[in-house]
């Protein structure tokens, strides 16, 4: 059962990871005075979300993932960088990626497939996340 649960997460690893940190650039320019907002808004999210995650990891709990998934889903619907694309936040695209790519780094923790956890991964992660933090701070 365990060895089927770690194919299945490490498949959908796979298939969702380049999916997630594609940002299209049509529609939602409505959302523009939003837009400031986001970088403020995606820390918070992920303030929330890395803690848990981390907890996660430690304690081997691989259904965190699963439910986090539907909550970073919720989060860039309500953006609209998952479905719609806002163009506003194209100058946030550190934060849109950090928030996109938190949990493969998290499944990564879990040792899945070379394939998807290249090395660069965490740095860029990292970078982002810390982008992303200086922008929040000046907001």
């Amino acid at each position: 059962m365990g060895s089927i649960r770690h194919r299945l997460l490490a498949a959908f690893a796979r298939t969702l990871a380049p999916f997630l940190l594609t940002v299209g650039a049509a529609g939602a320019a409505a959302q523009q005075q939003d837009a400031d907002r986001f970088p403020a808004a995606a820390m918070n999210f992920l303030g929330t979300e890395l803690p848990a995650m981390d907890a996660a990891v430690a304690n081997k709990d691989r259904d965190y993932f699963e439910e986090a998934m539907g909550r970073m889903l919720d989060f860039s619907d309500s953006w609209g960088f998952k479905t719609r694309a806002n163009p506003a936040l194209a100058r946030y695209s550190m934060c849109t990626e950090a928030v996109t790519e938190f949990l493969v780094v998290g499944l990564c923790r879990f040792k899945l497939s070379a394939e998807t956890c290249q090395p660069t991964l965490n740095t860029n992660f990292n970078n982002n996340l810390q982008r992303c933090r200086e922008l929040a701070a000046r907001n």
